[in-house]
Order: C-alpha cells, then structure tokens, then sequence
C-alpha cells in the first residue's frame, strides 16, 4: 500500500483478510474484496454478486516484541546506571553493561523502550510493515510505543538479521527498527551473529542478498549489550570467590569483538546492590514518566540544532559534522580526548561517539555546547567498564 500511495495510486482493491492491515496506511482507499467476481464487479463487469467467505490470513506467529511491563522507579540504588540509561535514550546511543548476575542489567534493559518517545507515523507505519513481513500480529491500528527484541543466545547469524532461501524474512534487528535489540550474556552469542551487526550499527540498514532475490530492511535500532565479566560470573563481586583463570575471563569477553565495541558510545560497569545502598535516603530511582519527559525535552533540543539536516539523533550525525563550527563541542573541551587518541587509549571513531554522547549530555544538561564537564562524563560512560 505504500508502494502503491507512492507511485500515485488513490484507490486499491485488497483481499478481505488483508483488509484491516492495509487501513493503517493514510491517503489511500481500500477496497475490501471476497472473491475475484467482486473485483469485476467493482470494475463493472455485468455479473451477479455470489457470496463467498472470505479467505482468512493463515496463523500467526507469537508476538516477540510485546512490550514489557516495568518502571524505571522499581529499580533502587545504581543511580549512575538509570542515569546512563536516560542518556541512551535521550541520544540513542548504543550500550553494553557488564556486571554480575543479580546486578539488574536485564531490568534495566526491559525499561529502555517505556523511557522513549511514542513512535512518529511513519516510524510506525514502518514498524507495522517489517512486522508483517516476519509474519507477525499486525492489529488495526498503528503501534505507538518502540519494539523490544531480545533474541536467545542461541540465534543464528540469520535470526538476528535476517534471510530465508525462497523468502527472505527480517531478523531480530529489522524487528528492533526504532526500537531497542537486547542481547543478554552477549558472550554466548556465536561471533559471527554479533558481528553481522556491524556493518547495521553504520548504516542503519540491513542488505541480503540470495541468488534469487536482495532484500534491504530498515535497521535503526538501539543495540543493547549484557554481560557478567566471567564464564562463572563472580569476577569483581564483594564477598565471591571467582572460579575462572585469568585466560578464561580475557577470553570469555574477547567473543565481544574489539570492532563491534567500539561502535558502542556507553559501556558500563554494574555492580551488585549493597545492603547500605539500599538503606540509603533517595535510593529510589525516577520514574518512566519523568525520565520519558526529560528524555523528549533532549531530543527536542537536538532536533532543532540538527534542523536543516537529515539527522535527528546525536547517535545519527556523522564525525564530518561534528568537526563543523556547528557541531564542534566548546573551545578546549576535547583536550582530554585529544590527549586520549594521541596515546592510543581511542580511535578515531571512539572520538566522535564520546563526543556525540557529550552533546547528549548537553542537551539533557539545558547548555548550548558541551564543555570540559559534559566531555569528562562521555569519556567515563565510555571507558566505565574497563
């Protein structure tokens, strides 16, 4: 029906079990037909109408990306992380948490989508066509809130991205578009799966192509990384005795590719709740309606810096733009970057995502430019679980 409202078509004649689907879309009239003779009839051949019971879609698949219940404010104490969590969502920045089991990394993770926006109409309609295209429950009317996906560590390369071999569907990722795609213990995904995000995380769009067919989803999605720094998960807890090598840690987290990390502005160190902290006057967190306010005042601002421009989201301009006047943090705020790249500790594309994470903080913080102070935090989001 897009397709069709593009190329100029006013009127479209749609089976009866598509019909409700095909509504959703705007500026566009749906006829809704039976039978091939209610087509001619429609067009005016001279026939007498039978009735017949319309074809109905064949079944569905579950929904995987029905939004979890949860607020921000049930999670207490790890303040640094909730904060982290809104700067995620005001910039839409890429995130990877560490930490041990028991931490919250899964709850925090779950609350990610109720801290964002309402989706836009066409952000929507879009969501709507890609769950179609998977196979899965399109209602009628429009979704408003982001997706969720949290594929099983057992997914294929193909599940996550997408492929068939007569029809290619979309994966895990294109079913995240606009949403977040959370992978919890990302070390046990096989490499391969997690670097065939890669090439997504640059360009926001997924390509596959098949001897009969190329297939392009969209893949604007907000990737979101869990997992324990050990196989046995006790590493750097108080009170635990770690059973794993030095090897067998170094290579539990080398599954995370050097590659894949550094396309994540935020990485973060999650420990355990104490006791103390929990004791502790003002351990309760914000809400999800607070943060979702705060988190929409930031975009806002973003947007109308970045008017005139074809991005919307400090995650989406590219480092050429960040090197403009206009997108230059404040004279002498990058020293301790400029310092860092020098050394090796960065590389150039670390540069430019700490400094988009600056201009989040920017705009969470009500200043016009990101200063030393706004700069010293990305850096510290971005090195926090080293």
């Amino acid at each position: 029906m897009l397709a069709a409202r593009r190329a100029g078509f006013a009127t479209a004649l749609v089976p009866a079990g598509n019909a409700a689907e095909a509504g959703l879309v705007p500026d566009i009239r749906i006829v809704s037909i039976a039978s091939l003779r209610d087509a001619a009839i429609w067009h005016g051949a001279e026939l007498e109408p039978v009735e017949v019971e319309p074809l109905a879609r064949g079944p569905i698949a579950p929904d995987s990306t029905e939004e979890r219940a949860g607020d921000l404010s049930e999670i207490l104490g790890n303040r640094d992380a909730v904060e982290a969590l809104q700067v995620a969502a005001a910039g839409g920045h890429h995130m990877f948490l560490l930490g041990p089991p028991g931490a919250g990394k899964t709850m925090l993770a779950a609350r990610l989508p109720g801290i964002l926006p309402d989706l836009e109409p066409a952000e929507a309609l879009e969501v709507s066509c890609i769950r179609s295209l998977a196979g899965l429950s399109v209602a009628g009317e429009l979704p408003s809130r982001p997706p969720l996906e949290a594929p099983h560590h057992t997914a294929s390369a193909a599940a996550i991205v997408g492929g068939g071999s007569t029809l290619i569907r979309p994966g895990a990722a294109a079913r995240a578009a606009h949403g977040v795609l959370f992978l919890d213990e990302a070390p046990e995904f096989a490499p391969g799966a997690l670097d065939a995000l890669r090439q997504p995380l640059e360009s926001g769009v997924i390509r596959i192509a098949r001897a009969n067919a190329t297939a392009q989803f969209p893949a604007r999605f907000q990737l979101l990384l869990a997992a324990n720094p050990c196989p046995c998960g006790n590493a750097g807890a108080r009170d635990l005795v770690c059973t794993c090598t030095a090897m067998a840690r170094r290579r539990y987290l080398g599954r995370l590719s050097g590659p894949l990390l550094d396309r994540v502005d935020i990485q973060l160190r999650i420990p355990r709740m104490t006791a103390a902290q929990l004791r502790m006057p003002g351990s309760q967190a914000t809400d999800s309606t607070r943060a979702r306010a705060r988190v929409a005042a930031a975009r806002e601002r973003a947007r109308s810096r970045l008017r005139g421009t074809p991005w919307r989201l400090n995650a989406h301009v590219p480092g050429s733009w960040l090197r403009t006047e206009a997108g230059r943090p404040s004279p002498g705020a990058t020293g301790v970057l400029d310092r860092a790249l020098e050394r090796g500790a960065i590389t150039m594309r670390g540069f430019d995502r700490i400094v988009r994470v600056a201009w989040t903080l920017a705009d969470l913080d009500g200043v016009e430019r990101p200063g030393p102070d706004q700069v010293g935090r990305a850096l510290l989001l971005r090195k926090a679980a080293a």
